[in-house]
């Protein structure tokens, strides 16, 4: 993967999923299955993928194994796809050297937890200084990542319309489940700089790797030979024409996504650009038909497609974590496989559940 093509600003939009990290039972990192899931992403309808975050187990990896992920991901995911690196660390430096890694494999945005460690010296002040720090030397769009669940605070909402404005801090991923919350967070931040964004004729997201392909495709060796040399007797290899990447520009302000399921169709409403859902990584189609269906303004079948994921993804994604994502994934024909230690795999009880749960969410 070419470094350097990547966009300061990115459009967030549509569903994501959020991925996990396969392992061999020895706990080593299971390249060919993380392969194997990304390319079937890729051929899904997702707007995009989530590579190391929470889902990812992202804290259980080390520095090397982080860099590695990331490498073989974005390698395997279809250019068009945003990738979106999870690079939170409990330091300013370590978050940024993961987010330069995430940058040399050409990746769209990063998104940035707060530190968990030292949480009650995790003042407003000390928030605002972490993530300002963080965006003004990431090479990559940051986007900020509130996990209450995970982290044992919330990021308060005037920090979150505060940081709003930097010119590199382009929205954030909500995972707290509170609706009331969202809304307040979409109506801070209204006010915030529109930024311009490259996207596709059809206003869809042009990617970091999209760039790079067609700047690579206009220096590569040249073994095209046209009709007319070789009508006249003479085989003159020449480089072969590259279609121009047809773009045009869109504004866009603070992009606001949800990561809960449960919540979609209510924050699309509200003005979300979209969700980050760790339920996608097992169910991807039933995730991104609520979204098709409230792009084409039938809220009744959105709502229908919503109720249908209710009870699975609340009980897969938020109640048995990781676990239960990865034992859906090995359902539903992806690779999950055991997280790792100390995260336990589901009990055969718990297996049966989910297979009941997802028994009409199939891919």
């Amino acid at each position: 993967m070419r470094p350097g093509f990547y966009n300061r600003h990115m459009l967030i939009e549509g569903v994501f999923a959020a991925v996990t990290t396969p392992f061999y039972p020895d706990e080593r990192i299971y390249f060919r299955k993380l392969e194997a899931n990304i390319a079937r992403y890729s051929r899904s309808l997702l707007a995009g993928l989530v590579v190391l975050g929470s889902t990812g187990e992202a804290p259980a990896l080390d520095d090397a194994e982080t860099a590695e992920v990331l490498r073989v991901a974005a390698e395997a995911a279809a250019p068009e796809k945003v990738l979106i690196a999870g690079v939170g660390r409990e330091s300013v430096k370590s978050t940024l050297a993961a987010a330069e890694t995430a940058a040399r494999h050409a990746y769209d945005a990063v998104l940035v937890r707060t530190p968990t460690y030292y949480a009650g010296q995790m003042s407003t002040t000390a928030v605002l200084t972490y993530y300002r720090s963080v965006a003004d030397r990431s090479p990559l769009p940051v986007l900020l990542y509130n996990i209450p669940s995970c982290v044992p605070y919330s990021i308060p909402i005037a920090v979150i319309a505060e940081l709003a404005q930097h010119p590199n801090v382009i929205g954030i991923k909500d995972s707290s489940g509170d609706v009331e919350r969202l809304r307040s967070i979409i109506a801070a931040t209204s006010s915030a700089p529109r930024r311009t964004v490259t996207v596709t004729p059809v206003f869809e997201a042009v990617t970091s790797r999209m760039l790079g392909a067609k700047a690579s495709g206009a220096h590569e060796s040249a073994t095209f030979v046209s009709a007319e040399n070789l009508a006249g007797g003479v085989a003159l290899a020449t480089a072969p024409p590259v279609t121009p990447l047809k773009t045009r520009s869109r504004e866009v302000g603070f992009q606001v996504l949800t990561g809960s399921t449960a919540a979609v169709l209510q924050a699309l409403e509200m003005g979300a650009s979209g969700a980050i859902l760790g339920f996608a990584a097992c169910a991807p189609q039933a995730c991104q038909e609520i979204y098709f269906a409230w792009k084409d303004h039938d809220l009744k079948l959105a709502g229908e497609k919503q109720q249908r994921t209710l009870r699975a993804s609340m009980r897969v994604g938020a109640e048995l974590g990781v676990s239960g994502v990865k034992y859906a994934c090995d359902f539903n024909g992806y690779y999950g496989g055991r997280p790792r230690l100390p995260l336990l795999p589901l009990s055969a009880q718990q297996k049966l559940e989910v297979e009941a749960l997802l028994a009409d969410i199939r891919n």
